[in-house]
This record gives structure tokens, C-alpha cells and sequence, in this order.
């Protein structure tokens, strides 16, 4: 392997160093681009490494290759990568396997790499150990540090291993040594204390029975870390009589008496049970408060007609479609064309400017308008461009809105809305194909999705009848010949065998 000789680049040296010793490094950067370029400066260096075929299968992992794609590909040629949460899920798989294969040497992460994942990295390199939050740039917790750290060495392959911090002068140094290497670790503390997951769970315990009266729940959390953290039982016993009171008012729970003439006894003894709305709340695995959100918008829904953005607005303003695409400043000319196309469509009422909601309630719009570009077929490229959403960015997003629109229809049938379940499957089948209304019809179809329906339609080929009514050698043509038979085969079409066109120009097969 031939390596360049030594740059004025600590991490750079770092690399090409453990390169030399023919050991494998993870490099943790604090951004996504740090990460990306970091990769590619190291890859720039090495003159002798050709991984190709390695390189070509992370290209393609999706079936049109954004820009990020081929950055990615540049580097894996040199057997360096590149990993974070924007990268397709078959391309961060591929990345660590192909590293536990030792087919790739350096790895650039973000610190999404450093949980639960055992991989041979002799050495872990620290680049930076600040973040940029709600504060400013600050330090990350010293757990988060040894995350990173625990990454080097694994004694599966390894019998030590060097985590190395870079420090931009002796006095940082100094610093992070007495706050990482001498320091604690921060206490940890029980998820049960934030609001969504207390009251997700006790909808839960309750519709399922494993927990009926106030007293049963008690006993139940009593033996939480959760518990034992708070200490003054009186505390959480505050917090569980509120939540209950709080999940009946939305009627998703229902005690043996009215609120109003329970007794002490009553309030202790006796049982709850999840309502019919409340036991499907349960069954979703959705947050009450979301729940409750969507049964209001749902009511509004009812009584007018709804177009396909209002929906896409209601799923993006919710706790689980967190973290949102922000509205900042150049977005302005967007936001402002948007809510006057749109506005009186919306079924949540735009807050004034000077509210707190104003700015969640811009970046729901924001982040609806990102789904409405995919389903009117935005490639990942375009979204890249016009959102900076990276591919796995996008696939986790559109996979939160796809639950969130199932759990509107399914409400939608307990509350017996049943006009509504039929505009709500259409939104939800345009996010999962990324589709235009029009194509719909030809999805039905096995082999049939984003690129082949839209190709299908272009040719006049619009609906199951005139696919029927085609003939193979035309559909062929447009789908390949395997494609075309199975197609009409789905029809109840019996065609004859043909041989598999292999000219150039030949759509794939993998074209879907």
C-alpha cells in the first residue's frame, strides 16, 4: 500500500499510521460533513487500493445514486467509508460488515456508530468532543465518551486497543483529560420520568390488564428504577393520579364510577379499563397525546373536506416525527407560498407569529412540504438538494409518517368515521410508493412501483384494464420480459415463454 508521508492533519496521520501498522481505526466526528470529508481526505491519500466491487454495491444500494452515493463510492474504492444515519440502511450494513471482513480499514463516523455495534477497531480517534445544542457548542457527557472509547480493542479481536483524543492546545488538553479520563459519568436516569412514556405505559398496563386499579398500578411502578430514583412515593404517586386523570379525559380510559361522585375507597380499589379508543391507542404504540391529537383533527375531518397536504401537516406536527425539518431564514419565500396555497386547508390553525408554537408550527409545514415533494416524485437526489434530507434520513421519515397515517385510519374506524379510511389509505400508499394520485391504480401490481408505474403511464397505460388490454410484446418493451409475464399472469393472462431481453437499454429487472 503506498501512503503519503506526514501531513500537518492529526487525524489524517492518525489514519495513515494505523494504516502502516495494518490495524483498523474508527474516526468520530461530530457532524455528518466532518464525517463525509474526513473519509474522503484519507481516501485522497491512498494510491494502491482498488475495492470496487465493494464500491459499486454501496452505489447502488439505491436505485437512482444521490450525490452522497457516489462520495461514498469514491472512498470505499480506497477500502475507507463513511458512516451516519443519512446512508441507506443496506449501505451502513454494508459498511460494517465489509469492515468486520477487514475489507475496509478506516471508518469516519458519527457517534451513532459507538452503541451496541462490536467491530475491530484497534484504534478509536476522537476528532472533536463538542457538539453544537440548544446552548451552543458543548462538551458531550463523559458516557458518551466512553461509548466512543469502548469502540477500540474489542476482546473478540483484539488484546488492546488506543482511544485517542485530539487536543488543539496544551491547555484543552489538560482540560479534557481531568473531564473524560479522570471524570464521572453522568448519573443515569429512568425514561418513566418524561411524560410520553408514563402515559404510554400506563395505557398499555391497563388495556392489556396487567394493571386495573390506581392502588395495582402504584404497586407496579413502585418497583421501577423509576421509583426508586423519585424516592417520595407521594411525588409519583402525583404524577400517576394525574396521568390517569388525564387519560380518562381523553376518553381513553373509563373508571367504575364518574370522577365526580368517586369515593377515596373508589379512587384507590377501584378498576379502570381502556375504552374501545383507548385499547386501539395501545395496540398503535402511539403517545396518548398524539392519539388525542389526531381524534381532534379527525372530528374536524368529518365535517368538511380534507386535501392530501392537511394530512401530511397533522403527521408532521407530532412528538414522533421529531426531530422536524427546521424553517429558517431562507426558507421565508418557501414558508410564505406554501401557507398561502395551503392555509385554508390545514386542519391546525396557523398560530399567531408572536406565539411560542409559530416556529414548530413553520417547521411542520416544512417538513409536509418535504413529503409532498416525495409523493409527487422527488427522486432522493432532489430532496437531498432541496432539503439536505439524506437517504436514510428520508427512509426513517417516511417510515414514521407511513405508522402515523395507519394509526389516523385505524382511528379513523373506532370513532366510525368511515369516510375518511379511504382519503387516508391514499396518502399513506402515495408516502410508501412516492407517487402521484394517478399512478395508484397500477401499484396493485407485484413487480409494479414508483419508476415502472410512472413509465407505465407516460405510454398511455393507466389502469389494470388497459395493462389487460396490452400486448405483451409492447408491455415487454416498457417492463422487460420477466416482468411483462408475471404482470399479465396477476391478470389471469397465460403468456408463452419468452427469452430475457439482454440489449442494451434493457430496463432491470431491480427497477422497481
Amino acid at each position: 500500500m503506498d501512503i503519503a508521508q506526514p501531513f500537518s492533519d492529526d487525524t489524517l496521520n492518525l489514519a495513515l499510521d494505523t494504516l502502516k501498522r495494518g490495524k483498523q481505526a474508527i474516526i468520530f466526528a461530530n457532524t455528518k460533513n466532518s464525517a463525509e470529508k474526513t473519509a474522503e481526505d484519507i481516501a485522497k491519500k491512498l494510491k494502491d487500493v482498488t475495492r470496487e466491487e465493494l464500491a459499486q454495491e454501496a452505489l447502488h444500494a439505491l436505485s437512482s445514486p444521490t450525490k452522497q452515493c457516489r462520495r461514498l463510492y469514491d472512498c470505499l474504492r480506497k477500502g475507507i467509508a463513511f458512516h451516519h444515519s443519512g446512508l441507506a440502511s443496506k449501505q451502513r450494513e454494508l459498511i460494517e460488515d465489509s469492515f468486520r471482513e477487514r475489507k475496509i480499514a478506516i471508518i469516519a463516523a458519527t457517534p451513532t456508530l459507538a452503541a451496541g455495534l462490536d467491530l475491530p477497531a484497534y484504534r478509536v480517534i476522537l476528532k472533536d468532543l463538542r457538539r453544537f445544542s440548544a446552548r451552543g457548542l458543548q462538551y458531550i457527557p463523559v458516557l458518551e465518551y466512553l461509548q466512543m472509547a469502548g469502540r477500540a480493542g474489542r476482546p473478540k479481536f483484539d488484546t488492546q486497543g488506543e482511544a485517542i483524543i485530539l487536543a488543539s492546545s496544551e491547555g484543552q488538553s489538560d482540560e479534557l483529560i481531568a473531564r473524560y479520563i479522570h471524570g464521572k459519568p453522568e448519573p443515569i436516569y429512568s425514561k418513566l420520568g418524561a411524560e410520553p412514556a408514563l402515559r404510554t405505559y400506563v395505557l398499555s398496563l391497563i388495556a392489556t390488564r396487567v394493571v386495573r386499579t390506581r392502588i395495582q398500578i402504584q404497586e407496579f411502578f413502585a418497583k421501577t428504577f423509576f421509583a426508586h430514583q423519585y424516592g417520595d412515593s407521594s411525588v409519583l404517586a402525583a404524577k400517576i393520579d394525574a396521568t390517569l386523570a388525564q387519560l380518562e379525559e381523553w376518553e381513553f380510559l373509563k373508571g367504575n364510577a364518574s370522577s365526580e361522585f368517586r369515593s377515596a375507597h373508589d379512587l384507590l380499589h377501584g378498576a379502570y379499563d381502556a375504552t374501545p379508543l383507548g385499547a386501539r391507542v395501545a395496540e398503535l404504540y402511539i403517545d396518548p397525546y398524539t392519539a388525542h391529537f389526531f381524534v381532534e383533527k379527525l372530528r374536524q375531518a368529518a365535517e368538511r373536506a380534507v386535501v392530501d397536504f392537511a394530512w401530511l401537516q397533522v403527521v408532521s406536527s407530532t412528538l414522533e416525527m421529531r426531530p422536524l425539518l427546521r424553517a429558517g431564514a431562507k426558507d421565508h419565500e418557501r414558508m410564505q407560498e406554501a401557507l398561502v396555497s395551503y392555509g385554508d386547508d390545514l386542519l391546525e390553525k396557523e398560530p399567531s407569529i408572536y406565539e411560542d408554537e409559530y416556529q414548530g408550527f413553520l417547521d411542520s409545514v416544512k417538513t409536509a412540504l418535504f413529503f409532498r415533494d416525495w409523493t409527487d416524485e422527488k427522486n432522493e437526489e432532489q430532496l437531498l438538494e432541496s432539503y439536505n434530507v439524506r437517504p436514510g434520513e428520508t427512509r426513517v421519515k417516511l417510515a414514521n409518517a407511513e405508522w402515523l397515517l395507519y394509526s389516523l385510519e385505524e382511528l379513523s374506524r373506532v370513532l366510525q368515521f368511515k369516510q375518511l379510511i379511504a382519503p387516508l389509505r391514499k396518502v399513506k400508499m402515495r408516502v410508501i410508493h412516492g407517487v402521484k394520485e394517478e399512478v395508484l391504480p397500477l401499484l396493485q401490481l407485484r413487480g409494479i412501483g414508483r419508476a415502472r408505474g410512472r413509465k407505465l403511464f407516460q405510454n398511455g397505460i393507466r389502469d389494470l384494464k388497459t395493462i389487460k388490454d396490452t400486448d405483451i410484446t409492447t408491455l415487454s418493451q416498457l417492463l422487460g420480459n420477466a416482468v411483462a409475464a408475471d404482470v399479465k399472469r396477476q391478470l389471469g393472462q397465460e403468456v408463452a415463454p419468452v427469452k430475457e431481453n439482454k440489449r442494451k437499454g434493457q430496463i432491470s429487472l431491480h427497477d422497481y
